[in-house]
C-alpha cells in the first residue's frame, strides 16, 4: 500500500480514540482539497499490508483503540490492499470509517470484488467529491454534498448520536515532518 501517515489518537474523525490512516494517491484533484500533498503516490510511502498491520498491532498493544478512520488520497484506488487490511482491522475493531471521493452508487456499479469487500467491511462510508463552494462546516464532512452511509447496522445508533451531538474540531499532531493538522477544516482557515 502507499500510506503517507498513521496517527493515534485521532479524536476528530469519528467517535473515540481512533487510528487514522492516510493513503497516498488520488487523481481527482478537488479544488481546495485539504490533503493535496497526498495526491501523488511516493516510493517512500510503500508498505506491505503485513507491515502496516504490525505497526497497528504495536499501537494497540499499549493503547485503547475504539476504531479506525481511513482517508487520503483516495483509499478506493488501493481497494485490493485495503480489503485485505480491513480483514485484519476487524480483529481489533469493526468500527471502520472510510472517506472516498466516489459516490457509493459508482462503487457498487463497478462490481469489483475488492471494492465490494471494502464496502462490506466498512462500518461507515463518507462519500462524494469535495466541493469547496459547499464547505459550510457540515459535521464530519468537508462539503455538504458528501453523504454519511452507515453500512454496518450495529453502529447505527452510535453514529446517529455522534452526528447529532458532534461538531467539527481540529487536532494537531507533531510528527517528524512537522505539524499535521487533522479534522474537517472550514474553507476560511
Amino acid at each position: 500500500m502507499n500510506v503517507a501517515r498513521i496517527l493515534y489518537p485521532v479524536q476528530v474523525l469519528g467517535p473515540g480514540k481512533r487510528i487514522g490512516i492516510w493513503v497516498a494517491g488520488c487523481s481527482r484533484g478537488c479544488v481546495g482539497c485539504s490533503n493535496p500533498e497526498l495526491w501523488e503516490r511516493k516510493p517512500e510511502y510503500e508498505i506491505s499490508v503485513d507491515q502496516l498491520i504490525a505497526l497497528i498491532n504495536g499501537i494497540c498493544k499499549n493503547h485503547k483503540v475504539d476504531g479506525f478512520t481511513i482517508s487520503g488520497g483516495e483509499p478506493i484506488n488501493q481497494a485490493i490492499e485495503l480489503a485485505r487490511l480491513l480483514v485484519a482491522l476487524h480483529v481489533i475493531s469493526s468500527d471502520i470509517l472510510i472517506y472516498t471521493g466516489y459516490k457509493i452508487e459508482e462503487l457498487r456499479e463497478r462490481q469489483d470484488p475488492a471494492v465490494n469487500e471494502v464496502l462490506e467491511s466498512a462500518a461507515v462510508l463518507i462519500d462524494g467529491e469535495y466541493m469547496e463552494d459547499l464547505n459550510d462546516n457540515t459535521f464530519l464532512r468537508g462539503s455538504s454534498n458528501q453523504r454519511v452511509h452507515i453500512l454496518n447496522s450495529a453502529y447505527k445508533d452510535k453514529y446517529q448520536e455522534y452526528l447529532t451531538n458532534g461538531h467539527n474540531q481540529i487536532q494537531n499532531f507533531i510528527t517528524a515532518d512537522g505539524v499535521v493538522s487533522v479534522g474537517i477544516h472550514h474553507k476560511s482557515f
